[in-house]
């Protein structure tokens, strides 16, 4: 243990906040978008030598400074961090790390789930966490020639994804829904999953499995440790589907259905991925082109747009009856207000 103390950074402290910026800079980091929690190591002299933040369940943006490297300092940022997550209740933890990093954590209590080879690992600490989540998938599993699979967010779900949903509903025996649980989106994981069965209702052959931790949205992957904007695309889509191809195998999955998306360069590029790799493993990768309303393209983004700019027929027309009913009533008016609180509704 070292005679430097640790303490917990505030948003309003300018000072330390710019010393963990330049600390993070020059060890090759940048501070990830996506923090609610970071401390810092000071030496005897108030300046920061090392440092590491939280983001939900996450350990983030851990970094020492090169001069005091061997000191074991890295040791004490991610007890302090681990053991400010016990105190906040929780438990399962994970941490996304470089390939070159990944021994160091593994003998701090951290397993790897899936590495992408010269990218990135990603860790939690529990032994058979992720084990233990394949094995309760398989409970579902249904021996069948064609068995597919859609990951869905719905912010909010709309004739589109129905439309997604219907045609792979058609195409397979049985399919996989699989629903973002994950909290960072406009609409809250409660509402997209009763909106999602609520609009899928008719189909029967559907199994619905929460994503839980191991299927991340792009909105809250890390960034801090990717060169650019691509790689931090590249980086994502490759881990989620090597974290996808073990769900498939497990549950016999032949087909991914994914929605097109023209005018998004992230999901474009993120197809691409997809469609050059699941076919490596086995798995079609089919990209359904999007559903149209009145020469329009059916998607989430329109949808809160035209809810913040107060269009309620442009609303109707994008969503099936049963996410108009919910949006309608009282217990959408928080989220309503949110959303035109909001300065930008259409991501990506």
């Amino acid at each position: 243990m070292s005679d430097y103390f640790i303490s917990q950074v505030y948003p309003s402290d300018a000072r330390t906040n710019a010393q963990v910026d330049a600390l993070l800079q020059q060890e090759g980091i940048r501070r990830d978008a996506n923090l609610d929690y970071t401390c810092v190591m000071f030496d005897n002299d108030y300046h920061a030598i090392a440092t590491g933040s939280c983001f939900g369940n996450t350990l983030r943006c851990m970094a020492v400074d090169h001069h005091h490297q061997g000191e074991g300092l890295m040791n004490e940022i991610v007890s302090h961090l681990v053991q400010y997550q016990y105190e906040r209740g929780n438990l399962h933890l994970f941490l996304y790390t470089k390939c070159n990093s990944a021994k160091f954590f593994g003998d701090l209590g951290f397993y790897e789930i899936a590495r992408i080879q010269d990218q990135i690992v990603f860790m939690e600490n529990r032994k058979d966490g992720f084990s233990s989540y394949l094995d309760q998938l398989a409970q579902t599993k249904v021996d069948a020639p064609k068995v597919g699979a859609i990951v869905m967010n719905a912010n909010p779900f709309t004739l589109g994804h129905q439309y997604l949903v219907e045609k792979a509903a058609a195409e397979n025996d049985v399919v996989h829904l699989f629903m973002v649980s994950e909290d960072a989106s406009l609409f809250p994981y409660t509402v997209r999953r009763q909106l999602i069965k609520a609009g899928t209702a008719h189909l029967k052959n559907l199994r619905y499995h929460d994503s839980g931790p191991y299927i991340i949205s792009q909105a809250t992957f890390p960034s801090y440790f990717q060169k650019d904007a691509e790689a931090v695309i590249t980086s994502h889509a490759n881990l989620d589907l090597a974290i996808f191809t073990k769900i498939a195998h497990k549950l016999g999955i032949t087909a991914r259905y994914v929605g097109e998306e023209p005018t998004s360069v992230v999901t474009g590029l993120y197809n691409q991925v997809m469609q050059q790799k699941l076919p490596e493993d086995g798995i079609q990768c089919i990209v359904v082109p999007r559903r149209e309303e009145d020469g329009q393209v059916v998607s989430a983004s329109t949808v809160r747009k035209a809810i913040q700019e107060d269009n309620w027929d442009l609303v109707q027309q994008q969503v099936p009856p049963t996410t108009w009913e919910f949006l309608r009533s009282e217990a959408a008016k928080p989220i309503i207000a949110k959303i035109r609180r909001e300065k930008d509704v259409v991501h990506y």
